[in-house]
């Protein structure tokens, strides 16, 4: 199956098991991103306009035909000189000429070197395609969960500030009833207005995904749309387990190195193009000419010739242009070779932060998932020893922050192992709709 296609077809499954109304899974986001991202939709038409590279270079080696034709209106004034003096005479005429031409290059090598950096542009332009292909599913995963993410938070801020409202009440009774102190008082307070600081910061983060998600699906949404994260999953070992067989899968799949791979080979040809300013060319020519006082010396003279030839064209001098022109195109290749050198660097360098994001993301989210547990008897056995006269208030608010911040850790770990598991596929150069259709069960519609 043609890779660039894989937009296209994962579009038309996600039509086929399209979920209830008011609702927007995973697969669901991604079919409306392949039709409405403009980031998308302009891969699309630089991929297009990429493709007409091969036809541009392999024009250079087809026959050219061209019809040239004038007809004009011709006033002169002829003087001859006789023996009894010069004897001028008027002439008033009309004159055309038509000539039809076909040439077809036999030896050109600029032709040629043409023709393989069209090819190489061409390539290139489909690997830039493949990525932005891959990149998409990156993105919209990237809002999709950031945007819920954010709603898991602000749903643990409401639940801490529910928390901390109720223990500032036990604290105001408390201190009426002269069991309690204005410390108790003060120190719940402050947790009080820091959760709600943190549940307007979430709000934030949440907005600013949501937008980014719209920009990507091209239609207004409220979080209550999406499908939330499954409470538990299962996290998959990583296969391979290897980072060097990962590496060796970036290098031989990755699409912006292979791109890059291309556009070096555009610039060597480049340079082969420029080099053949100083080589001779060679074409064969077939030529129809009719014409009709085309010139004084054929005046009420009609010509119909036919010629068939081989014409040489040998550059001699151009002012060191082509010196000039090859040494550019040769410092342009070294730059390429650079920058790929550069780019697999950078693409090794996050192919090796996502795999061990994926290696160590089963035993994050257990320890996390294990903190949680631990953080819930904490409050409870706290609460406990505050009535028996053991702990004071602020252990129990210690408690509590300790309890919400290993939740939000936990999420945050869910979220970020989808995104590195996604991610890993991606610098690898492996993703594809199956991945997605796979990170999609780790969503469930609100029953």
């Amino acid at each position: 199956m043609n890779r660039r296609f894989i937009p296209w077809l994962l579009a038309s499954l996600c039509g086929l098991c399209t979920p209830a109304a008011h609702a927007l899974g995973l697969l669901d986001a991604y079919a409306l991103a392949v039709r409405n991202d403009p980031t998308f939709q302009a891969a699309i038409q630089e991929r297009d306009a990429g493709e007409e590279n091969r036809a541009l270079g392999r024009a250079a080696l087809l026959p050219t035909l061209s019809w040239n034709y004038n007809n004009s209106r011709n006033e002169s004034e002829v003087t001859q000189t006789t023996p009894l003096g010069d004897v001028s005479t008027d002439r008033d005429y009309r004159s055309y000429a038509s000539t039809l031409t076909l040439q077809q290059p036999l030896l050109d090598y600029e032709a040629y070197a043409r023709f393989r950096q069209g090819t190489a542009q061409a390539l290139f332009a489909d690997e830039r395609f493949r990525s932005k292909s891959q990149e998409l599913a990156v993105r919209l995963l990237g809002a999709y969960s950031q945007a819920l993410l954010a709603q898991e938070r602000i749903e643990l801020s409401q639940a801490q500030r529910r928390a901390y409202a109720e223990r500032l009440q036990l604290n105001q009774r408390l201190l009426k009833g002269g069991e309690g102190t204005r410390t108790d008082v003060l120190e719940t307070q402050a947790r009080l207005s820091l959760a709600l600081a943190e549940e307007i910061e979430a709000r934030d983060l949440q907005d600013s995904a949501l937008r980014e998600l719209e920009a990507i699906v091209g239609q207004p949404l409220r979080v209550d749309e999406l499908d939330p994260l499954a409470r538990r999953f299962a996290i998959q070992p990583v296969q391979p387990n290897r980072f060097e067989s990962w590496r060796d899968l970036a290098i031989a799949n990755n699409p912006e190195l292979a791109s890059q791979q291309h556009a070096l080979q555009a610039a060597e040809y480049e340079v082969e193009r420029k080099r053949a300013g100083h080589l001779p060319k060679v074409s064969l020519y077939a030529s129809s000419r009719q014409t009709s006082s085309d010139s004084e010396s054929t005046y009420n003279q009609k010509y119909d010739t036919n010629s068939v030839g081989i014409q040489v064209s040998l550059p001699l001098f151009a002012g060191g242009s082509v010196s000039a022109s090859t040494r550019q195109a040769a410092s342009q290749l070294s730059q390429a070779q650079y920058e790929l050198d550069a780019q697999t660097a950078n693409v090794l360098i996050e192919l090796r932060k996502q795999f061990n994001l994926n290696t160590s993301g089963a035993a994050r989210v257990r320890a996390y998932e294990m903190a949680v547990e631990s953080a819930e008897a904490l409050v409870q056995a706290t609460l406990k020893s505050v009535r028996g006269g053991e702990r004071v208030n602020l252990d129990v608010l210690d408690a509590e922050q300790q309890l919400f911040g290993a939740r939000r850790d936990l999420a945050d770990a869910r979220h970020a192992y989808l995104l590195a598991r996604i991610q890993l596929r991606f610098y690898a150069g492996l993703l594809n709709e199956q991945d997605l259709q796979q990170l999609a069960g780790y969503f469930r519609p609100v029953s």
